[in-house]
């Protein structure tokens, strides 16, 4: 069934709830020292048009590139807004970026301008040498609320590029429609019946597109609100949700297991709004269990990528919601797990997931700039993953592991995440994470990495014994390093690639 054309943008839904309640609550932004500013649908919508203005008085127009390095605060949000009444396109980077990162992102997406923190604005020079260089600061004192209108912006194209992490290769930029945006924003919106009386918690980075796609998005389309802070704290998160009130929030699991870990549990910490917290990734059942006692909320687990853009799988808002399953298809998302010869896979059977869609609108259409990897990325018109999974007799998904991470031990295939829940169970025992390194006679050897409980030490020998009794022999690690944190992404992701050159690199 073909897609119905999709006209509006971010800033054409802003203008559109603004239009019919101006004082309706847009964003709560809290600041590292705890003061909330609130910002309303019509004040949004001058600020969006004052940005839009303050750019294109720096030589912005449409189908410009705008790089933007800057953490969570209301900028990030004008300057969504902003470019998309300009008809820019928004380049969001990690704020964490290096020089030579920066040098990467600004080349590759062809920016005109970058806009990023004061304290950040020499890093980005020095990667980016003539490229001009705004500030927040900049934006704030330049851009007057009354300014004159920017330019009238050309029919909804291209909204933003956001990079892979590039954990395994150079970071490539993913493009992202407007289509893209308000289809995700739409469908997340009616699978988790946003209102406009919901309230988002976006405490993982506004750069990612777990935060646009499915809190500001589904939050825009249905008129509801946005509470954001500056980043995520695992010991404030319990004293965010009372206080902010939020309805909704998304999280990973790692920032569940830190925020079980590291902030004394209150009997105050029930009393919230909350009706759901997203999260991706795995949990243990008694973490899930613990979080949910707590908190008074249930999880509700989604998979999703940047190059996906809808969640592909969603747990059901009912009784067949499960914290191990990455859930059911989402609406009007169509699926397929095949083998590596592109054949369909039977139920428990690994199977790389594909999904369909029209690109532009529900998938990327491709890599800014990489028309060879965006030709194997949508081969035969399915988007290829990268990530096993197996499906039930019901449909229901389960991830298995991304392919790289599969480890090849003595001729058989062990997933790496499977070792890692059974880890993960251990009583002394936080998170973990596995990956193979090369092996003269096993192919590879499997390497665990655990990150104790607060005050637990334990044994590796210990750990191996737990291994034993619940894993297959060939599925036992050969090596486990007891560690006081995993290296992580910006938003919590283990980057398994800087494990392996540690170990690699050890004599």
């Amino acid at each position: 069934m073909a897609t119905a054309p999709i006209r509006h943008d971010a800033h054409t839904l802003l203008a559109r709830h603004a239009e019919t309640d101006p004082s309706a609550p847009f964003l709560l932004f809290e600041d590292e020292s705890g003061r909330i500013t609130e910002i309303s649908y019509g004040r949004q919508v001058r600020r969006a048009e004052a940005t839009a203005a303050f750019l294109a008085r720096h030589g912005v127009g449409a189908g410009d590139r705008v790089h933007l390095m800057t953490a969570n605060r209301p900028e990030f949000l004008d300057l969504l807004f902003g470019c998309a009444r300009l008809g820019a396109v928004l380049v969001p980077v990690n704020p964490l970026s290096a020089v030579e990162e920066v040098a990467h992102q600004v080349a590759d997406s062809r920016a005109v301008v970058s806009v990023t923190e004061p304290a950040l604005r020499e890093t980005v020079a020095a990667a980016a040498e003539g490229l001009p260089v705004l500030t927040t600061e900049d934006l704030v004192t330049g851009r007057p609320e009354a300014g004159p209108p920017a330019a009238p912006r050309p029919r909804p194209g291209l909204a933003a590029i956001m990079f892979t992490s590039g954990t395994t290769s150079r970071p490539k930029g993913v493009r992202v429609s407007h289509a893209n945006y308000v289809r995700v924003g739409t469908a997340m919106r009616e699978h988790l019946r946003v209102t406009a009386a919901d309230r988002w918690l976006v405490t993982l980075p506004l750069f990612h597109a777990n935060a646009q796609y499915y809190c500001v998005m589904s939050a825009l389309v249905a008129g509801a609100s946005v509470a954001l802070t500056a980043r995520f704290s695992a010991s404030r998160w319990p004293r965010q949700v009372r206080t902010l009130r939020p309805t909704l929030a998304s999280l990973f699991a790692a920032p569940v297991r830190m925020v079980l870990a590291r902030s004394e549990p209150d009997p105050a910490d029930a009393d919230n709004d909350l009706r759901l917290v997203l999260f991706a990734q795995n949990l243990a059942d008694a973490q899930a269990r613990e979080f949910e006692a707590r908190f008074g909320a249930p999880l509700v687990q989604l998979y999703g990528m940047t190059e996906t853009v809808l969640p592909p799988f969603v747990n059901p808002l009912d009784e067949r919601r499960r914290w191990d399953s990455i859930g059911l298809p989402l609406p009007g998302v169509r699926v397929r797990v095949v083998d590596s010869d592109g054949r369909p896979v039977p139920a428990g059977v690994p199977g790389e997931l594909q999904v369909g869609g029209v690109p532009g609108v529900d998938v990327t259409d491709g890599y800014d700039g990489r028309p060879e990897e965006s030709a194997a990325l949508l081969a035969g018109g399915w988007l290829r993953t990268g990530d096993l999974v197996r499906l039930d007799a019901e449909g229901r998904a389960y991830f298995v592991d991304r392919a790289k991470d599969m480890v090849k031990r003595s001729g058989e295939n062990v997933a790496a995440s499977e070792v890692e829940r059974v880890l993960n169970e251990h009583p002394d025992v936080l998170e973990s994470a596995v990956h193979g390194i090369p092996d003269p006679v096993h192919d590879e050897a499997i390497v665990a990495h655990v990150v104790p409980l607060p005050g637990r030490r334990p044994d590796p020998g210990d750990i191996l014994a737990w291994c034993r009794d619940r894993l297959a022999r060939f599925k036992v690690p050969g090596h486990v390093v007891v560690r006081d944190e995993l290296p992580r992404t910006s938003v919590g992701k283990i980057r398994k690639d800087v494990l392996r050159a540690e170990i690699l690199s050890t004599p």
